[in-house]
């Protein structure tokens, strides 16, 4: 009996054991395993959809799950859904939540998996992988990327006899065709003073020699001198009213004022191009920001991370290698949604609007500058959003402007290190 009873005993325990078997993949690939993405976007289902049919090839007995969540939810229910213990094994990650999710412990280091495997990272874009490393380890892999160029109308430019813009353009032959482009009796804009801090004034402030946030994430550039000079050059723009003031930006959005043949340049994001190739077709072009003391322009993109209570790791780390790898960087060119993070096979994109030159956005990232990010990226962006919207409405001067965000955004820095 005592024999009997050891025996069932050892069974139960068995059971539990297997139960509670968390984080072990040993049996992963040989049982039943659903893993969970999320991701906002279903203009990609296409691309997703290819890249989970591979997956499951490779990985029999492996279910992937998707689902799409709209930008206006995704945040605050996968924050609650991560904090309740649940949420997607993978998920897309953008650069001004990265530090503040890996800072929080919700999502995993993923540099103990790529260092065991000895994973080259260097087939990614190198600002990608500098935006998504968190004190010296990545924390996501790249997926795509966006970096910004200067979009402009070719009929507006051959109506008033001006030459279209090139790389050698500084601000000053921007400013000079702007003067020529503007036409107020049409209602016509030379350019666009995009009140935008990742297609506008981020840009203007790092080619003006200027940083937004130091290297050590412990200091904002944003009151320095050549802040507040780029931010004058911008505040010209919108003075001589070569661009649509700022109140006219918030009624009517610049793309739709752009698209609508009412503006004959606009500084934007590579993946509004198909957008704004659907508005004004042939006529479109693309040419390089133009240079202040310097070249340079923001490049931002998205990459996939692992939900750090994941009871699939080995799997999520095999999805994520999927998802962003050569074939899968092909995928993501041949939608021409946007430009693959994997170097090397962004040629189906640059091919993917014929007529219109994309190589531009390959070559400006030769110059291209990480999107700035802290652990407190949208606190302090909230800040500077709303000080320079008011100076640049005309509610206060520039220079206090950007002292209350260079304050402002000091405090929230010194904060964070304070937390370290």
């Amino acid at each position: 009996m005592k024999q009997r009873l050891v025996v069932l005993l050892g069974a139960l325990m068995m059971v539990m054991l297997a139960a509670c078997g968390g984080g072990d993949d040993s049996g992963d690939a040989g049982g039943d395993t659903t893993l969970q993405i999320g991701l906002w976007d279903e203009n990609l289902k296409d691309v997703i959809d290819q890249n989970i049919a591979r997956f499951e090839e490779e990985n029999p007995g492996v279910t992937v799950e998707v689902t799409y969540t709209p930008w206006a939810d995704y945040w605050t229910k996968l924050r609650t859904n991560l904090a309740g213990g649940g949420g997607p094994d993978v998920f897309w990650m953008n650069g001004p939540n990265i530090y503040q999710y890996a800072s929080s412990g919700l999502i995993k280091d993923i540099q103990p998996f790529i260092d065991e495997e000895d994973l080259d990272t260097t087939v990614f874009n190198d600002s990608l992988v500098e935006l998504y490393t968190y004190e010296d380890s990545m924390y996501g892999l790249p997926t795509f990327l966006d970096t910004i160029g200067l979009f402009y109308n070719k009929a507006l430019f051959d109506e008033a006899g001006v030459d279209y813009p090139t790389a050698d353009w500084t601000w000053d032959d921007l400013e000079e065709a702007a003067e020529q482009l503007t036409d107020e009796e049409k209602g016509q804009y030379g350019y666009i003073a995009f009140n935008s801090e990742q297609a506008g004034y981020y840009n203007l402030i790092l080619q003006n020699g200027g940083y937004i946030i130091s290297d050590d994430k412990t200091t904002s550039g944003m009151g320095s001198p050549e802040a507040l000079e780029a931010m004058e050059w911008m505040q010209m723009m919108l003075d001589q009213m070569y661009s649509p003031s700022i109140q006219t930006q918030i009624e009517t959005e610049p793309n739709q004022i752009f698209g609508s043949r009412k503006a004959a340049m606009l500084p934007n994001i590579s993946v509004n191009t198909p957008y704004l190739y659907e508005m004004l077709g042939d006529d479109l072009g693309i040419a390089p920001l133009p240079a202040g003391k310097e070249k340079a322009a923001i490049v931002h993109g998205l990459s996939w991370v692992m939900n750090a209570q994941t009871e699939h790791e080995e799997l999520a780390w095999k999805l994520m290698k999927s998802l962003t790898d050569e074939e899968a960087g092909k995928l993501m060119a041949e939608s021409g949604f946007s430009i693959p993070a994997y170097k090397g096979t962004e040629d189906a994109w640059v091919e993917s609007i014929p007529g219109l030159d994309l190589q531009v956005f390959i070559d400006t990232l030769e110059f291209g500058v990480p999107y700035p990010v802290s652990e407190q990226t949208a606190e302090w962006q909230t800040i500077e959003q709303t000080e320079i919207e008011s100076a640049l409405l005309g509610n206060q001067p520039l220079d206090e402007a950007l002292k209350k965000v260079e304050e402002g955004m000091n405090e929230i820095l010194a904060e964070e290190q304070a937390d370290e």
